[in-house]
């Protein structure tokens, strides 16, 4: 029963004590989870250097805002034949961002994309 006595006729309201619990429950249990979230960014391995400066600066924000980013180079056509050049522009992504991540899935290939997971470095 949830009483309001600053009202002109005081008011009463008639609840349902389980339902009030549950929902108690429920809300209580939401704040203990916390949220992973996954960002992504998708990088061609012929990506020009502006375009990659662009991608990275992204990326920085992802991780200095607490988010797992995944890096996906992905490969169309002839490009699949040189996985090298994929594997050093995610080797670059990570040399220039090593002071604020670590690397929880090395850059591995899947199919015909290259991918690699950054997480924020612990403070």
């Amino acid at each position: 029963m949830e009483v309001a006595p600053t009202a002109s006729p005081p008011v009463c309201k008639l609840m349902d004590y389980g339902k009030y619990k549950y929902e108690l429950k429920k809300t209580q249990a939401a704040k203990k989870q916390k949220i992973h979230s996954l960002k992504e960014i998708k990088l061609r391995p012929n990506i020009g250097i502006h375009d990659l400066n662009v991608k990275m600066n992204r990326i920085r924000e992802f991780l200095e805002n607490g988010h797992k980013t995944r890096v996906r180079i992905f490969f169309r056509g002839r490009e699949i034949v040189h996985p090298e050049i994929g594997r050093k522009l995610a080797n670059d992504i990570y040399e220039e961002m090593k002071e604020i991540c670590s690397v929880d899935m090395e850059p591995k290939m899947e199919g015909k994309n290259l991918l690699m997971v950054l997480s924020p470095a612990k403070k």
